[in-house]
């Protein structure tokens, strides 16, 4: 077997047995094939899946010091990035294949400066969410629809592709309901009243008539609703407010996270509802939570 069809089997690995979203296999198989093809021309010659375990730290660090250089170098992230899933197809080769290849774990990548989740605060989540059901110029369930995502992704910290996937058969909304993550993890969201009544407002006002496994949200022309819709939305909407443009969809979820910490939420609970597979992961929010602690506290102490 070749490394290439050793890459084919991966990829089909992470789509049928881990279950990672098609954004996630592109990712990393990009990044496996580029390291693919470099070795193929390091060598002159097609990669065995033997010799895959014979990559020394000094073939991989040769690669990442390539992928730095010229006008499509990466960004340390991205070089941190490329790393992850050349480590993870190494993995797989040992566990599936019995070829292991302990040098690819002396490799490290770049320091990366672990950036702080940017929320918005409680007056420009209902501020954004107040312009978007006041827009006179659309029809009013376009409204009522824009109204109803954003208080979804506020109220229960959902990702754009979480709120995106609920279908007509989930409304209307109960005490709570059942979201799928990243990586086919489900967990359980509680509803608040505000997002169940926004949710039934864009219900009692959309124009067509749906079927029970399609997608709830619709665009102007009755197709599913995308993404870049909501970013979009967004971006229109703090540029009447003149926000920052830091002030995201995904802003809204960082929210979520850091108003219940400021209110003396448990994180283990936080982490749950946001659906983190590590712990680690949802103590940024308490760095976000100190600052802002701080930040009071020099504007308010007359001794600051």
């Amino acid at each position: 077997m070749s490394a290439r069809q050793a890459y084919a089997a991966w990829l089909d690995y992470l789509t049928l047995e881990r279950r990672a979203s098609p954004r996630t296999v592109r990712a990393y198989g990009d990044n496996v094939l580029a390291y693919l093809n470099f070795l193929e021309r390091h060598r002159g010659e097609v990669v065995s899946l033997a010799a895959m375990g014979e990559i020394s730290a000094a073939d991989l660090r040769g690669y990442l010091a390539f992928r730095r250089q010229g006008e499509d170098a990466l960004a340390p992230r991205s070089i941190s990035q490329a790393l992850s899933s050349i480590r993870a197809f190494h993995k797989y080769l040992d566990q599936r294949h019995g070829v292991a290849n302990a040098a690819v774990e002396l490799v490290r990548g770049p320091r990366l400066k672990i950036g702080l989740p940017r929320p918005v605060s409680e007056d420009q989540a209902r501020d954004l969410i107040t312009e978007a059901a006041d827009d006179t110029e659309r029809d009013p369930w376009e409204t009522a629809r824009d109204e109803a995502v954003l208080t979804l992704l506020w109220g229960c910290g959902l990702r754009i592709s979480e709120a995106l996937s609920l279908t007509w058969s989930d409304a209307p909304l109960g005490q709570s309901m059942r979201i799928t993550g990243k990586g086919g993890k489900t967990r359980i969201v509680p509803v608040l009243d505000a997002v169940r009544d926004a949710i039934t407002v864009y219900v009692d006002e959309l124009p067509f008539v749906l079927g029970p496994d399609e997608p709830l949200f619709r665009a102007k022309r009755g197709g599913p609703l995308s993404p870049r819709h909501v970013q979009g939305l967004v971006q229109l909407l703090r540029g009447r407010l003149g926000l920052s443009d830091r002030v995201t969809p995904h802003a809204f979820r960082h929210a979520f996270a850091t108003h219940l910490l400021g209110a003396g939420a448990d994180l283990r609970a936080i982490q749950d509802l946001l659906g983190h597979a590590s712990l680690s992961t949802t103590q940024r929010y308490t760095q976000v939570d100190a600052a802002g602690l701080l930040a009071a506290y020099q504007a308010a102490h007359p001794k600051a």
